[in-house]
């Protein structure tokens, strides 16, 4: 049975519903979306004891102002936006418990620009070909497929085995920084570069531009050469290739990707760095390190652990 828990005072800059994305259905040219920082949804997930695919708000750079209408248990992760509940500061990577005519809001960004919060139980949201992600450009997902307006009354489902202060241990906090060091598998197209061009790529440092959203993040650096042209028979395209245009400028491809593209791809950034690009704003600066296959798979499962043996211990 559903209630009401939040109602939205103020909605933020951009507050959607976000689970781990719509998988599946790619072929048919439906895009995955789901949580730009995929560990930070999860962790805040087995916090308040919900399974890990369960939605939560992804808050980005502005947070919300939500007042709670029945009393919950929820954490907060991710990127630190100054939480507070009743103007005190509010706990991160920790569940904690909100009272009816409490306000939850943020402040100023101080480290990264996504925050997640998810509450016990899970939020009552329908499902659009098995997920909860929220996909504006085709208004689909989440809460009637857009981000969160004034007013809006949030529903969650009950839970009766919600407990309060369980928390992540410091040293597995992502530390978010304004220099972001992001490891690449070179490929699947290098061959389609000058080799001038992939040694600036490896040596060099980009910047993320204002034209970068949840579909991709626009970089600014030198230019790299194409050996003839940009252009290839459009593919299949991975959360984290980096499409390189004519005008050699690199774009990561994030959660909102389309499903194919028609430029070449120098390299795919590995998938235990995408939080930490989530994280990072317009005018932070990049520089790649090139890692192989059997490296990247090893940081995967690493990574996994983290996420698996939270896992265990709660559920």
């Amino acid at each position: 049975m559903s209630k009401k828990l939040f109602q939205v005072i103020k909605p933020g800059l951009m507050t959607t519903f976000q689970d781990l994305g719509r998988t599946g259905y790619q072929e048919y040219g439906v895009v995955v979306a789901g949580a730009m920082d995929d560990f930070s949804l999860q962790i805040a997930n087995l916090l308040v004891g919900n399974q890990r695919n369960v939605a939560g708000l992804e808050v980005t750079m502005m947070g919300p102002v939500l007042k709670v209408l029945e009393d919950a248990v929820i954490a907060i992760t991710g990127g630190n936006l100054s939480p507070r509940v009743n103007g005190q500061p509010a706990p991160m990577w920790k569940s904690f418990a909100v009272k009816e005519g409490q306000l939850i809001e943020f402040g100023q960004p101080l480290e990264g620009i996504r925050s997640y919060i998810s509450v016990a139980g899970g939020f009552d949201l329908p499902a659009v070909m098995g997920s909860n992600s929220t996909y504006l450009k085709a208004k689909i997902g989440g809460l009637n497929g857009r981000a969160l307006e004034k007013e809006d009354i949030l529903y969650g489902n009950e839970n009766v085995h919600a407990v309060t202060g369980r928390s992540l241990h410091y040293d597995e906090i992502p530390k978010y920084h304004k220099e972001v060091a992001v490891r690449v598998v070179l490929g699947p197209h290098q061959d389609a570069f000058a080799d001038e061009a992939i040694k600036t790529f490896l040596s060099s440092n980009y910047e993320i531009t204002p034209q970068s959203d949840r579909m991709g993040y626009r970089l600014k650096g030198p230019e790299l050469t194409h050996k003839t042209t940009a252009d290839i028979i459009s593919e299949a395209i991975p959360l984290g290739g980096i499409q390189v245009p004519a005008n050699g400028q690199p774009i990561i491809l994030m959660a909102d990707r389309q499903t194919t593209g028609g430029y070449t791809r120098i390299a795919t950034v590995i998938s235990t760095d995408i939080p930490l690009l989530a994280q990072a704003a317009p005018g932070a600066h990049i520089r790649f390190k090139e890692v192989g296959m059997d490296e990247a798979q090893e940081l995967y499962f690493k990574k996994q652990k983290i996420v698996s043996v939270l896992e265990k211990i709660i559920l």
